[in-house]
């Protein structure tokens, strides 16, 4: 014998139903708070700030970025000729 029960109800029904905790005001002041914090961090993901964390202990990092760059895009060989 097969029998198949189908219920129709929402999630918060459901929880309801099984005696579960509401936890939709928990839900509400985390969304609240990772909003707020990524608010407060948004200033150090700007281009500006990421380069300046990158190349603020190495000086010489952004010459050798500029350099990597210019051997990637196949100008290396022709920029090394002019050098000989």
């Amino acid at each position: 014998m097969k029998v198949n029960v189908e219920i129709d109800c929402t999630p918060l029904e459901a929880r309801q139903f099984f005696g579960l905790p509401d936890v939709i005001p928990m839900q509400a002041a985390m969304m609240d708070k990772l909003q707020e914090q990524m608010a407060a961090n948004i200033e150090k993901m700007t281009p500006e700030a990421l380069m300046q964390g990158w190349f603020a202990f190495d000086p010489k990092l952004a010459e050798r970025v500029q350099d990597m760059f210019v051997t990637m895009s196949g100008l290396g060989s022709l920029s090394s000729d002019k050098k000989k």
